[in-house]
């Protein structure tokens, strides 16, 4: 079966200039999960669309949107989604709300390919409880615009009109995500939000993906053979080893060209380093109790024929004595990380 490829171009609107009331009014897009604003990490859901349009007053956010706002501001979900959507010429759009900690690109993808094999106007998603989510769902635009011409043409336009109003009239195909459809309406919601992301199970990926949010970089990496190569160089070489060996396996591999098998090719080449490394030290320690004795020597050689025997009276070493003048970090096959 031939993987599922998303729309060649599809559009995106995300509306982010809601009151928030049910957070006392805070800036609910800038409020931060996992050390990122809700709106870039819905951004970051999105990126595969030519064109991503935001319905809320500009701020700095990490992907380039174009930004809309409703006339008059405030005037509600259907206005703000109009507003969006002229600045939008795909067949195919996906319209978000901006307080969606979990929704992820795969989400969006599958909610695209439930379209084009069948005759709904869109497919959204449901949450827990069954309710649909009309701001997690891909529309066809022509059917959004049909139905919000129909509704503007009525006593008062858009304004103030909830989103049921249109969607009653689209035909929907629905699909149950309780994760990628929670959103963030209280501020219990963001705690809970906050606590799941630092969850064992989540927590690399949710890190990995804030930093490349940080850093402006947008490349999928194997974390399996970095985290592997981490380990071989701390093992092989010593601790602070296998930071240093990343970062320079990350810097290699952009001089190289930056993609996914750049990447591997530079974590292959210094892996196998550390291995020869770590051999190479095994083979200096040799047996216990015979490490640097050259090849053929005897590790306790007689005295010489004729010797003279020690004075008498004269004072054996101590037991121990020998172990307690050395370096702690001298014992043949003890590394002073070891531990």
């Amino acid at each position: 079966m031939t993987a599922y490829q998303p729309p060649a171009a599809y559009d995106a609107v995300v509306l982010a200039g809601g009151a928030a009331r049910r957070l006392g009014g805070a800036d609910k897009p800038g409020v931060r999960v996992g050390g990122r604003p809700l709106l870039d990490r819905v951004l970051s859901a999105c990126a595969g669309a030519r064109t991503t349009v935001v319905v809320a007053d500009p701020r700095p956010v990490a992907r380039a949107v174009t930004w809309a706002r409703e006339d008059p501001p405030g005037a509600g979900p259907l206005a703000a989604l109009d507003a969006g959507l002229r600045h939008t010429t795909a067949e195919h759009v996906v319209v978000l709300s901006a307080d969606l900690p979990f929704l992820a690109g795969t989400a969006v993808h599958g909610l695209l390919a439930a379209l084009p094999g069948s005759d709904a106007d869109g497919v959204l998603l449901t949450d827990a409880d069954g309710r649909d989510q009309p701001l997690v769902a891909a529309y066809r635009a022509r059917a959004l615009r049909r139905g919000l011409a129909a509704l503007a043409a009525g006593p008062g336009g858009l304004t103030g009109l909830p989103l049921r109003r249109l969607t009653a009239g689209l035909r929907l195909v629905r699909i149950t995500d309780p994760v990628a459809s929670f959103d963030c309406d209280t501020w219990d919601d963001i705690a809970t939000a906050r606590a799941r992301i630092r969850e064992h199970g989540h927590v690399l990926d949710e890190w990995i993906s804030a930093v490349k949010d940080e850093l402006g970089i947008d490349l999928d990496v194997d974390t399996a053979v970095l985290l592997d190569l981490a380990r071989d160089a701390a093992h092989g070489v010593a601790r602070p080893a296998a930071p240093l060996t990343t970062f320079l396996v990350g810097y290699a591999a952009g001089r190289a060209g930056g993609d996914p098998r750049a990447v591997a090719e530079a974590a292959r080449k210094a892996a196998a380093l550390a291995l020869r490394w770590a051999e190479e030290g095994d083979e200096t320690a040799g047996p216990a109790g015979t490490a640097g004795t050259p090849s053929g020597a005897s590790a306790a050689t007689a005295p010489a024929s004729g010797a003279t025997a020690p004075a008498s009276g004269a004072t054996a070493p101590a037991s121990g004595a020998a172990a307690s003048d050395a370096a702690p970090d001298a014992t043949p096959g003890t590394r002073p990380d070891a531990g």
